[in-house]
């Protein structure tokens, strides 16, 4: 299974590259995030995505109402059981996005050249030069020369179907503006983008609230994606909220960054976050073209070290409509597991997109090919370096365990824990095999009733660049001795073995807490 890891320092074989990608139980050791809509929503096609390598299920709430995502939701439970792979849901906020309202839904031609009003009353009708939007402040914050993007919601950049403006003059609560590309809005939601323009409306609007503490609570959510992320405070702000919604206290944060305030503030956001989403849509009209790919690097390093999950979208825009990606999307796809992604989020592709299935299957195998020759030796001394010393007896254990599974070339790393902080940490260090996290689960009690922990914290691993959760038998707790921890590590080694990841004479590498003391072992497997 290692001997195939190469670095891209290294004289790469031609023939090598010829060889057929290999099928897999994990079709790539990074993830992907597919979003659910109206071109993947029935049980065959779910089944289809989670066999591909979907592993996080997202739900956007721009669009559809909640009856629909429900149903979504409902065929996603029924794939799962069907295919036995482990899903988890991710609720994307809405958040201060600017819209264009278009009540009639028919298709509105745009000329270059000529001027459109944008105009806060809603109850006009979209023309060829009125656009009615739904924010009744951008008259006091844009300023003739300033740039305005209007483009088809998850919006692809072809030129058909989004349109530049340039503001020439404000009028009372109307903009006038000057059409730099001829274009065509057809279908129900179009957003629309300020370049470098804050917009005064809360991150966590009064729809998003309502949709969480109704969808979300009702479905406890494991992941909440933050739509236009700030500033920390938002952050601290949603965590607040969901700490008032019973189990949703447990639920993480995505921070998405999407605009240069964002970026300003990404330090801090990135310490209140759990994860951080780089929204390079948004972010791609916001930032010079030719700066976006800095940005990534920065921020996927500084997550990298900071042991948080990094989400890269806008990967393979092209094949919302075509069978294959471009070859620069295929190398955007690489380039960014080489940069140290941990997941791959696609939006329009398997929302709308043709070949949702084909999409995450193809997103799958670059995905494995970058990890082959990711270079997990200079990875892994920077992360040291970064963390310095002393180090905590968790990160010391944790880089221990990589270092010792990569020296004796283990087949899989297999973590016992309940919190699932320890497996994530294992799994930051970016070993070359899977991390097969054993998440015991908690017993937990009000005086009234019994209750198990361990299931949002198998599904938040899902996002987590190798690592791969089951969840134990309750009865056995994770800090155990003698006959309990031979019977969880035979449950793990028998799924290890289904899965094909651990095979006869394989070595192992097994992490876990006895008593007070944190074990790091090395098995070799018999016949």
């Amino acid at each position: 299974m290692h001997s195939n890891h190469l670095l891209l320092e290294e004289p790469i074989r031609m023939a090598s590259i010829l060889e057929s990608s290999k099928s897999t139980f994990f079709p790539a050791m990074s993830r992907i995030v597919g979003t659910l809509g109206i071109n993947s929503q029935s049980v065959e096609t779910i089944s289809a995505c989670l066999k591909a390598g979907m592993s996080v299920a997202r739900f956007d709430f721009s669009w559809g109402d909640a009856e629909f995502h429900q149903k979504t939701l409902e065929n996603l439970k029924i794939a799962i059981k069907s295919t036995k792979k482990l899903c988890a849901v991710m609720l994307d906020t809405v958040g201060p996005e600017l819209q264009v309202v278009n009540k009639s839904e028919r298709p509105v031609s745009l000329q270059e050249e000529t001027l459109v009003v944008l105009t806060p009353d809603q109850d006009k009708e979209a023309t060829s030069n009125l656009l009615p939007i739904n924010f009744s402040g951008l008259s006091k914050v844009v300023t003739k020369g300033d740039t305005i993007f209007i483009g088809q919601y998850l919006f692809t950049g072809s030129e058909t179907t989004s349109v530049w403006l340039e503001v020439t003059e404000v009028n009372g609560e109307e903009v006038v503006c000057l059409i730099k590309n001829s274009a065509t809005l057809s279908g129900p939601l179009y957003t629309l983008h300020v370049s470098q323009i804050r917009i005064d409306l809360p991150t966590l609007t009064d729809k998003d609230k309502e949709v969480i503490s109704t969808w979300g609570v009702r479905n406890n959510i494991d992941f909440l994606s933050l739509s236009y992320t700030r500033h920390a405070e938002d952050v601290r702000h949603a965590r607040e909220f969901l700490s008032k919604l019973g189990d949703l206290n447990q639920t993480q944060i995505f921070a998405k960054i999407e605009n240069v305030e964002g970026l300003n503030h990404f330090d801090e956001i990135l310490q209140e976050a759990d994860g951080i989403i780089l929204s390079r849509g948004n972010l791609g009209i916001d930032l010079p073209p030719e700066k976006v790919f800095l940005f990534q690097k920065a921020a996927v390093y500084k997550c990298n070290m900071a042991g948080k999950p990094a989400v890269v979208t806008r990967v393979v825009d092209s094949m919302t409509d075509n069978l294959r990606p471009t070859r620069a999307e295929a190398t955007d796809v690489a380039n960014a597991i080489l940069d140290g992604s941990d997941a791959i989020l696609l939006g329009a592709e398997t929302l709308r997109g043709l070949y949702p299935v084909e999409t995450i299957s193809i997103v799958g195998k670059i995905c494995a090919e970058a990890e082959k020759v990711f270079n997990q030796d200079l990875y892994f001394k920077r992360a040291v370096k970064y963390v310095g010393e002393p180090m905590t007896h968790l990160e010391s254990i944790a880089s221990s365990a990589v270092r010792a599974a990569i020296k004796v070339k283990a087949s899989v790393i297999i973590c016992f824990t309940s919190s699932g902080r320890a497996a994530r940490l294992i799994a930051k260090y970016r070993p070359t095999m899977p991390v097969l996290s054993v998440v015991i689960p908690r017993v937990k009690t009000n005086q009234l009733r019994w209750k198990f922990s361990g299931a949002f914290e198998a599904r938040q691993s899902l996002i987590v660049r190798g690592l791969f959760p089951m969840l134990a038998d309750p009865r056995h707790p994770a800090e155990s001795t003698g006959a309990t921890n031979e019977s969880i590590l035979k449950v793990a080694l028998d799924y290890g073995k289904s899965s094909g990841v651990i095979k006869s004479h394989d070595r192992l590498v097994i992490c876990q807490k006895i008593g007070d003391t944190s074990v790091v072992k090395i098995i070799e497997l018999e016949d």
